[in-house]
């Protein structure tokens, strides 16, 4: 920082920001300023640095569009300085992860709530409208053959935990639901940008409204087909009268939520793409998050992460697939 002239002085008033798993973030001040800095988790995989990389370059190219995002102060990506990870400084906002924590202006209201959700895929919406060549990202991904990839990279994550102690035999269906999906695998559509990791974890809300101030965790952001990140923000929601949805998140449990039904009609009255094989994303979306889950649990098994998280990663993988099969056995 003293390099990059932010500020003098001593780092105070540390503090963890917590609603992620993996990555970690603290929130701190120098000179008067606050900033947040994100590193990799204190387990390091083996594609961390370069995915924090790819997040610092997406950040910057993100400072001219819509899309709601903490402004990226400076970066680093020299992992010595740390001694394992490389690292960037955000600018903090004040919001609130409605996975973790409502504002009391969301507790006193359920329609706000309601409207929360389809702020949501409004804010989804602002990736898919961003001119990938206008700010340098339409080299980001290999979108050609996107879809192609999908289930046969998956499965061979999969198979690359057993290097950790993972038996590989612990998702019931597993095999099943990627024949499905390698059957009725849509033709491909216009790439757009994606976040990757789409969800309510990784969104955050203004205090006393409906709106979003930030999307975060971009670690997973590439060119590929925008519908996937709808089919993930639809893996995890709630099902209609349901207190509870899959990551447990205080948003749901504090009922009054948006529908599926409602959320996926949001997106469909943009006119932005056609939700004819949404079903085929929406399946996809519990394939491929259930073997990014389970991916914890397998380093949980090695001893680098602990036995609760892994044991509720698990869990999730589990139903994530429970869904995955409904939603094949309806199509």
């Amino acid at each position: 920082m003293d390099e990059a002239g932010l500020g003098t002085g001593p780092v105070t008033n540390v503090r963890p920001v917590g609603g992620g798993t993996q990555n970690l973030m603290y929130r701190f001040d120098r000179d008067r300023t606050g900033y947040v800095l994100r590193r990799g988790p204190r387990h390091l995989r083996p594609r961390t640095n370069d995915a924090l990389r790819r997040e610092m370059t997406v950040l910057q190219a993100l400072r001219t569009t819509d899309v709601p995002h903490l402004r990226l102060v400076a970066a680093c990506d020299d992992p010595q300085v740390l001694g394992d990870s490389v690292f960037y400084l955000m600018e903090p906002v004040d919001g609130v992860n409605a996975l973790v924590d409502l504002a009391p202006a969301h507790l006193a209201s359920s329609s706000l709530r309601h409207a929360m959700g389809l702020k949501i895929v409004d804010a989804l919406l602002t990736l898919d409208a961003v001119d990938l060549g206008a700010v340098g990202l339409d080299g980001l991904g290999h979108s050609d053959g996107f879809l192609e990839r999908q289930v046969g990279r998956w499965r061979d994550e999969l198979a690359g935990y057993q290097q950790l102690g993972y038996r590989g035999n612990e998702i019931p269906g597993v095999n099943e639901v990627a024949e499905w999906l390698e059957r009725y695998r849509p033709p491909a559509s216009p790439p757009g940008l994606m976040h990757g990791d789409f969800h309510l974890g990784n969104v955050m809300f203004h205090r006393e409204s409906a709106d979003i101030v930030a999307i975060v965790d971009w670690e997973m952001c590439t060119v590929g087909d925008p519908l996937l990140d709808l089919g993930w923000l639809l893996a995890v929601w709630a099902d209609p009268g349901e207190t509870g949805d899959l990551m447990d998140s205080r948003l749901a449990e504090a009922g009054g939520v948006a529908t599926p039904d409602e959320l996926v009609a949001r997106y469909a009255a943009s006119g932005a793409r056609s939700l004819e094989h949404l079903t085929w994303y929406r399946a996809l979306a519990c394939f491929k998050l259930g073997i990014v889950l389970e991916g914890t649990y397998a380093r949980s098994l090695a001893g680098k992460a602990t036995a609760a998280l892994g044991s509720w990663m698990h869990t999730r993988t589990l139903k994530l697939f429970e869904r995955a099969n409904r939603l094949i056995e309806q199509a």
